[in-house]
């Protein structure tokens, strides 16, 4: 089977002795328009995959910041249709995989297998649902896999053995490791148990294992970058900064020099 774009990502920059930079906004987040610069732009920032939150009324794992992304994005109308849409005309300017990360409300809403074309067709390279359980993923798995979207599983702290065999089995693109157990956002220290856990992980499996959930600072990225990970993921800040700028003419400016000064100690 040929790499998907996210395993040859994770290739390409482990030659370099790099960790992949994995970026998170909010699909709609003031405003597709803004959406859309900002994936176009941030690569030349540093962010090696962009991971696009679709906007839901109800997002459990999310705390406040990226609620409140949530809340501006669906007060201007915006779907998992018009994000797909959005993402159909602009792939051939797309130079990063982009991964989608939906509950799984409107990807049902929408139906599976017309989701899995839309995100097809738009070029989606992976898929995070977080409150699907493994052990109801096997439909939206056949139609993602048919489509070569890669369907990533998160593992928490708390997960047994059993599970995290499971999830590393069944995991495509890498595995997210949720650093910390609660919701998104922003801490000022990253947990003790990192190190172990994810070594654990990678006593069943291959396959990269990328950290999120807290991380939002270069002290941290440094941190992490030490350990056995493939890659950080960095959301509630870069979302945090856009909250803070909704009024500034050059948001996305802000936002990308923000970033640059992350990925350049990833």
């Amino acid at each position: 089977m040929q790499k998907n774009r996210i395993e040859k990502k994770f290739v390409e920059l482990k030659k370099k002795g790099k960790k992949v930079f994995v970026g998170f906004i909010t699909a709609g987040d003031p405003n597709l328009k803004v959406t859309e610069q900002l994936i176009l732009r941030l690569p030349a920032a540093g962010v090696d995959i962009l991971e696009l939150g679709v906007p839901f009324s109800d997002p459990l794992a999310d705390g406040t910041t990226i609620q409140r992304a949530s809340e501006r994005a669906l007060l201007q109308g915006v779907s998992l249709t018009k994000i797909l849409h959005l993402l159909e005309r602009i792939k051939n300017k797309v130079r990063i995989p982009l991964i989608l990360f939906s509950y799984y409300n409107p990807i049902y809403k929408l139906g599976i297998k017309k989701f899995a074309k839309l995100a097809s067709d738009a070029e989606i390279a992976g898929l995070i649902v977080p409150d699907l359980p493994l052990e109801e993923s096997k439909e939206i798995k056949e139609e993602t896999d048919k489509k070569g979207i890669e369907l990533i599983f998160l593992i928490a702290p708390t997960s047994p053995e059993k599970r995290i065999k499971a999830i590393c089995r069944k995991s495509r693109g890498f595995i997210y490791y949720v650093s910390r157990t609660g919701v998104t956002g922003v801490r000022k220290e990253m947990p003790r148990d990192i190190k172990e856990n994810v070594s654990k992980i990678k006593n069943f499996s291959s396959k990269p294992v990328v950290v999120g959930f807290g991380i939002s600072n270069s002290d941290q990225i440094k941190q992490i970058k030490n350990m056995n990970v493939d890659g950080v993921v960095v959301g509630s800040a870069i979302v945090n900064v856009i909250e803070k700028s909704l009024r500034n003419k050059a948001l996305v400016t802000k936002v990308e020099n923000f970033v640059r000064k992350l990925t350049g100690d990833c």
